[in-house]
C-alpha cells in the first residue's frame, strides 16, 4: 500500500508530525496544545501556508512532510514568491523519493498560486537525492525558478 499525500491536519500531532521534524534540527516539543495552536494560527492566514504530509497507511504515522508558504511582495508588480521549507522524511523511509514527491507537489502549489519563483531553503547537510531531478544547485540557499517565471511576470506587467 503506497503512502498517501495530503494536507496537514489538526490531528497530525499524534501521527508524529512534530517528532518527524527532528530529522532536520533540534525541536522542543511543547506538547499537543501548543502544536494545535500553531496549526490554527497558520490556518488563520488563508492562502499563505500549505503544509503537506505523507502518511503510511499501515502505521497511520507521518513519514514525510514539507511546507510552502507564499510571501507577497511589493516588487515584480506586487508578485508572490513561494518558499519551500521543512522537508523531512522519516529515516526508515529515506531513499523512496518521498522528499522529491513532496517538493514536486509544493512546487505545483506555488506555480498554481501564481508565484514568479519558488525558493527551497535548505542546509547543505540536508541536501538529498531529490535535488538532482528538480535541478537545484548544491548551495545553502537553493533556488528553483520555475518555468512560469516569464509568463507570470509579463501578466503582472499587463503585457
Amino acid at each position: 500500500m503506497f503512502p498517501q499525500m495530503r494536507p496537514l491536519a489538526s490531528t497530525d500531532y499524534v501521527r508524529g508530525h512534530f517528532a518527524l521534524l527532528s530529522v532536520l534540527t533540534v525541536v522542543n516539543d511543547l506538547g499537543e496544545d501548543a502544536w494545535v495552536a500553531r496549526f490554527q494560527a497558520m490556518r488563520a492566514a488563508p492562502k499563505t501556508y500549505y503544509p503537506l504530509v505523507i502518511v503510511d497507511q499501515v502505521t497511520d504515522q507521518i513519514v514525510a512532510t514539507g511546507t510552502v508558504f507564499l510571501e507577497r511582495k511589493f516588487i515584480r508588480g506586487l508578485g508572490t514568491v513561494g518558499h519551500i521549507e521543512d522537508i523531512a522524511v522519516d529515516k526508515s523511509q529515506q531513499g523512496k523519493k518521498l522528499g522529491q514527491h513532496i517538493i514536486q507537489a509544493l512546487t505545483h502549489i506555488s506555480e498554481n498560486s501564481g508565484c514568479y519563483k519558488t525558493i527551497l531553503d535548505c542546509d547543505k547537510d540536508n541536501v538529498g537525492e531529490w535535488t538532482r531531478p528538480v535541478r537545484f544547485h548544491e548551495v545553502n540557499f537553493l533556488r528553483l525558478v520555475h518555468r512560469l517565471l516569464r509568463k507570470v511576470w509579463l501578466r503582472e506587467q499587463g503585457s
